[in-house]
Order: structure tokens, then C-alpha cells, then sequence
């Protein structure tokens, strides 16, 4: 979706960018120039795989997601704000992050927090939600408005990787919608990585053991959605625990075991079918590297879930010549 306050009506401009925000990105109250014809506003939404990226260039805003507004149904996301030129202020939790080009920083959808931009924006917003990144939200209540510097290799690192999934989303490549989505994921890890690097000498190495047992159990079964013997006994045994206390541990998530790793596998197969590179592997092929060594029950599992067959769904997406 592109926005573009040069084709609005003036009078229409702040009314129209705010309904497409809310409806596409996150409930603000937005602060515009006083003067209807004097807003500037031009940017790009789109869906990367789990992430949703709001590229945006504008004149001088005020953002708010207030008290109300932080109390809606929305799914409790972690936003990323990543600074391009100028610079911007991200204020939540009693900390405050300037942040100049190259610069991160965080805040989360579930608290108020304020945007300001008196020099006009220049971002990219990555909205994430929270459950991608398998992290406590006591862990990630840690991060919000902390300044992520440019000077950081692992914050540079995460901003280029950011960068570029920003820029092919704004100008899209023929056929590169596929490979985009797949980018999405390793963008969450690194940053998934940077924000445990911040906290791993003051607070994870303190976390009582039980507190991330649960993380630590998904991490292993994302690492080895492949392997056709990843029964709960081996990953209790791996965790040196009871298939009682894992269960009970996935359970006071609100995590079935069996149901996550079914959906965890549909989700990678669903992306290899889609994905132009692997066109030449089989389907069969497709589902047994990702545990489905049963071709005939893995396409009815994924006709359930996503209401057409593997074969058709690979169809859908496959490139043009």
C-alpha cells in the first residue's frame, strides 16, 4: 500500500493517513503541520512474512499511542524504529532514545509511548509480534526507548539486514515477493540476538532457570523441525526434564507441543513451496526435509490449514516468466 499526501485533498490529507495507518499498521493519534496544506506524507506498507514494514518520509509529526489506545484488541506487538536521515525521539516506559541515522530503537504496542519528529520523519517501523521473538515481555519491557547505536556491529548488522528488506519492499523486484517473506524471519532472529546481547551481562544470566525454560524448549524444536524422531521424549531428555514438566511448561504459555511443531512445519513447507528456488524439489521431497515423511497425510494436513492443496498453492505463487 503506498500513501501519498500529494494526490489528497488537503482538507482530506489527515484524516486519510490516519485511517490507513490504523487500519494497516498501529492505532495512533497523529500531529500534523496546523496548516492542512502544508502536510507532507509519502510512504510504503507491506507485509513481510511476520513482519509488517511501514516506510514513511513526512514533515514535522507528533505520534501517540495513548492509554485507550494501547488497551485495544491488537495483537501485542514490539515495534522498530530504524532512523534513515534526520533525526527522531522515541519516548516509553520513563526512558527517552534519540536516535540518529543508522540508529535503533524499540518500543512496545501494549503501553503508550510518543513519537516526536519536530524535523520531519524519516523511518522505517518494523512492527514484530511479540510471540516471534521468543522473549519474555519482562525481557523486552527492558529494551523499549534504549538507543541501539550504529556504532554497535551487531546493531549495524541488524539495521543493513532491516535496511534492505525496507528498500525491496518499497520497489519490489519481479517475483521477489517470496523471498522477501523468507527475509522477514532472519530479520526477527538478529534482532531477536542484538536485544539478548544488550541484556545477557545485567539481567538473562540472572533470570531464574524457569522463567525461560520454555524459550530455550522452542528455540531447540525451531532448530530441528527436520529431524523425524522429535518426539517429547527427546526433547525432554535434551532439557533434562520430565515429558510431564515439559508439557506443563509449554502449557502455562498457552503452547500444545503437538499443535506448535505441526504449524511450525506447515509454515516452512508453505514458504519452500512458494519460494522460486526450490521449484525444482518435489512436494514429497519438500515435506519429508521438514518432518512430514507421509506425502499423502501432509498434503491433507495442509489443505486444512490454509484451504488449498500444496500442488496449488506452489501454483499461485509460482514465478512468471
Amino acid at each position: 500500500m503506498m500513501i501519498d499526501a500529494a494526490v489528497m485533498a488537503p482538507a482530506e490529507r489527515a484524516e486519510a493517513i490516519r485511517e490507513v495507518i490504523w487500519s494497516s499498521v498501529v492505532r495512533v493519534e497523529i500531529t500534523h503541520q496546523p496548516d492542512p496544506r502544508l502536510i507532507r506524507t509519502l510512504g510504503a506498507i507491506s507485509g513481510i512474512g511476520p513482519l509488517t514494514v511501514c516506510s514513511v518520509r513526512a514533515n514535522a509529526t507528533t505520534i501517540r499511542r495513548t492509554p485507550s489506545l494501547a488497551r485495544d484488541d491488537m495483537e501485542p506487538s514490539l515495534f522498530v524504529g530504524l532512523q534513515v536521515t534526520g533525526s527522531s525521539m522515541v519516548v516509553q516506559d520513563g526512558r527517552e532514545a534519540v536516535l540518529q541515522p543508522g540508529d535503533l530503537a524499540l518500543y512496545d504496542t501494549t503501553r503508550p509511548y510518543t513519537l516526536f519528529n519536530k524535523d520531519g520523519i524519516h523511518q522505517h517501523f518494523f512492527r514484530i509480534p511479540r510471540s516471534e521473538l521468543s522473549l519474555s515481555a519482562k525481557l523486552l519491557d527492558r529494551v523499549t526507548a534504549v538507543r541501539f547505536s550504529r556504532r554497535d556491529p551487531l546493531a549495524d548488522l541488524t539495521a543493513t539486514c532491516l535496511r534492505r528488506i525496507a528498500r525491496h519492499q518499497a520497489h519490489p523486484a519481479p517475483s521477489s515477493e517470496h523471498s522477501l517473506d523468507a527475509a522477514g524471519r532472519p530479520g526477527i532472529q538478529l534482532l531477536r540476538a542484538l536485544i539478548t546481547d544488550r541484556l545477557s551481562d545485567q539481567h538473562l544470566t540472572s533470570e531464574p532457570w524457569h522463567e525461560t525454560l520454555h524459550l530455550r524448549i522452542l528455540d531447540h524444536v525451531r532448530a530441528h523441525l527436520g529431524d523425524h524422531d522429535l518426539t517429547p521424549a527427546r526433547i525432554a531428555a535434551h532439557h533434562h526434564i520430565s515429558r510431564r514438566q515439559l508439557y506443563n511448561t509449554l502449557s502455562r504459555q498457552g503452547i500444545c507441543l503437538s499443535d506448535w511443531i505441526r504449524i511450525q512445519r506447515l509454515e516452512r513447507c508453505r514458504d519452500e513451496l512458494a519460494a522460486p528456488a526450490a521449484r525444482h524439489r518435489s512436494i514429497a521431497a519438500i515435506a519429508r526435509h521438514w518432518g512430514f515423511p507421509n506425502a499423502a497425510h501432509f498434503s491433507r494436513t495442509f489443505k486444512q490449514t490454509y484451504d488449498l492443496t500444496p500442488s496449488d498453492w506452489r501454483a499461485l505463487h509460482a514465478a512468471s516468466p
